[in-house]
This record gives C-alpha cells, structure tokens and sequence, in this order.
C-alpha cells in the first residue's frame, strides 16, 4: 500500500485534497492506479488530463526505487493511517497523504508549538525567538518550525539547547536535498534523538515557490498553536498565520519597536486579533506546562538566563569554545578558526552556552564569557 501512495503522491499536479477525494471514492491507493479513466473521471475535480496522468503513473515515478532508498537512508514513512501520524494534521481537510520522516515522531509531538518568523531575522528577534522557544520546550512542548534560515534555525537551536527539547523541521523540499545546505547540520542534530525532519514531498524534490506554502500549512495544521515571533509587513510567515487561523489553531505574535518594518507584520497579526506574547508562560496558562521525565514538578525557566548555572561537566564542543572565548569579547569567525569546529557547530554550541548562563551574546554577532 505504501507503494501505491507514494506513486500518487509524487505524481504532478494533482495535490493531496484531490488524492484523498479519489481515495474516498475508490476506496484504496491501489485502486485509484487501476481504476479505468472514466471512473476516474466521476470524481470530483478529476478531469480527462489528471485521469490520463493517473493512467500512465508509472511513466511519472518508480515507487520501488523510491522504497529502497527511503531504507537505505535509514528513513522512514507516515500515513493518516499510522499511529505516531500527529492526530491534529490527520484532520485537516488537505493533510498531506504521506509524510517521510527521518528521525523519530513521538506521542509527545501531538503538543507541538509552531514557532515561525523571517528569515532575515534582527538580533531583536533572535533573542525573543531563543526565549520563547527555550521556555516552551523546556515545559514539555515540541517546537515546530520549517529550518528556514533566521527565525526557524534559532527556533530550533533553542529547543535542542533545552535539556528534554524536542523540535520537528518540516521543509519544504524532499529528505534528500535539504535546504539551505547550511543547516544539513543542524538537521542530523534534530534528527539524532531530538526530534524529526519531516517532508510530504519525494526525496530529490527540490525546494521552489509552491513547496514552501505547501509545507507551512503543515505547520500550521500539526501545531496546537502558532507563535511569530518577528515578521515584516511581507512574509511567509504571515501565510502560515493566516493558514493556523483557518485551521483554528491560536495565534500568538511578539511585539517589536514600532519605528522598525522588521516588526510591522507581528504589529498588524496583533490588531487583527492575534494574541500579544512576551512571556512563554503566557501562552502556557492557555495550555499548561507538560511534565517530562521523571518529575511532575518541573517549573518553567522565567528566562533562559535564569536556567541553572550548576552544570555537570561540559560536552568537549561546549568546553572548547569556551575556552576560546578566554577573557575578552569573540566573533564567530575566530572561534571557528580556534576550535576547529565547522560553523554550524560553533553556533549551536554557542547557543547552548548561552542557555547554560555561562556565554553572553553581543551585537554583532560577537560573544563574552558572562
């Protein structure tokens, strides 16, 4: 059956509202790849060239080969019909009718908290993205987010730096041409215990203009509700709000300097009806905090400045750039050059640092011992 879906899913131009119309009609996967072109016809939506393309699937994709390299790869596949499919996308009207997965998606992901903003994000919106997302995912709920350069890599980061953090990257490209390239790193990070990087589309699709709003309304549909944390008057994250709103999920928009456009889209999703949030704990008295672990009684960082400082001895890339850092202020650049690390390493680690209370960030991306 698996098959069957993933020839449907890969064929042009048809789109997951389309498939599930034809699976409710015909009753299977399977069935809609044989079906004669007149039944296919009386499906809604269905004309003389989709039911031609439904004919001749196989001239479109080899789901064989597709299988074999999703095992290679070590992946794996989801379908509306599988347990561990997050419950709140299975409902939604265009769910999507696969999803490849590499990583694990848990129970636990059911509470995920969608966290969207620019790619061009300010240091401003960082810091209230590192924030917010650290508070969140260190009381219990996955963040959610598409890997997106700027406000989605912080996201992210901030959730691994949490010590139980999970978060989930749904890009809008196939499992095997990650985009950006820069952050393949941080996707094996999510990938390796900490969450998921999750995709509807084949695995060599490459990202364009129809895969990115495609996988937003992923994001909106699977999250319990959505947080922007910095978005202009123009930004892909406004479409993501927008798509949240229709699938009833909450939104909650950060508030920045009212003279700057990097935070007019946030200021407009406020007047229309979005909820103010400059504190994680805010949106956690609308949903409660989750107790992970073995303690019922964790309580909420009221910062990620304020998390413990008393640490078990550091992981050997925490200890090595902190001794780079010495006494006096460091660009990213010279750490990398000190420590050996690749880049994305470097600030990643630094963001676990700086979580610990044990490096401070400064504008210009520039970094001090606290």
């Amino acid at each position: 059956m698996r098959e069957h879906l993933i020839a449907l899913n890969a064929l042009p131009k048809i789109g997951p509202v389309r498939i599930r119309r034809l699976l409710e009609a015909l009753g299977s996967a399977e069935k809609v790849l044989t079906a004669p072109k007149d039944r296919l016809m009386r499906v809604d939506g269905i004309g003389p060239e989709t039911a031609e393309r439904l004919r001749n699937w196989e001239s479109h994709v080899d789901p064989a080969a597709e299988m074999r390299e999703i095992a290679d790869r070590g992946l794996s596949l989801l379908t509306p019909d599988d347990e561990a499919f997050p419950p709140a996308l299975r409902e939604a009207y265009d769910a999507p009718v696969l999803l490849y997965v590499w990583g694990r998606v848990e129970p636990r992901d059911r509470h995920a908290i969608g966290v969207v903003g620019t790619r061009r994000a300010t240091i401003y919106g960082k810091n209230s993205t590192k924030k917010l997302s650290f508070q969140l995912a260190d009381a219990g709920h996955t963040i959610l987010s598409g890997l997106a350069r700027g406000i989605d890599t912080t996201a992210h980061e901030a959730a691994l730096a949490a010590t139980h953090g999970r978060t989930i990257a749904v890009i809008g490209s196939g499992l095997a041409k990650i985009f950006p390239a820069e952050n393949l790193g941080l996707a094996e990070k999510i990938a390796d215990g900490r969450g998921a990087v999750v995709s509807e589309f084949p695995l060599h699709t490459a990202p364009d203009k129809q895969t990115f709003p495609q996988r937003n309304r992923i994001v909106a549909a699977w999250s319990r509700a959505l947080l922007v944390t910095e978005s202009p008057a123009w930004s892909g994250s406004l479409i993501t709000a927008n798509l949240a709103a229709e699938y009833g999920r909450p939104v909650y928009a950060v508030p920045g300097p009212i003279d700057k456009p990097t935070s007019a889209g946030c200021h407009r999703l406020i007047r229309d009806g979005a909820t103010l949030l400059t504190d994680a704990a805010d949106l956690l008295d609308d949903f409660g905090a989750l107790a992970l672990g073995s303690s019922s009684d964790r309580s909420l960082p009221s910062s990620p400045e304020s998390a413990p400082a008393d640490l078990p001895e550091l992981p050997a890339e925490e200890q090595a750039i902190l001794d780079a850092l010495g006494d006096t202020e460091s660009g990213i650049d010279r750490l990398i050059e000190s420590t050996g690390l690749p880049a994305p390493t470097v600030t990643a680690t630094l963001l676990k640092l700086e979580m610990k209370r044990l490096v401070r960030a400064l504008p210009g991306f520039r970094y001090m011992k606290r």
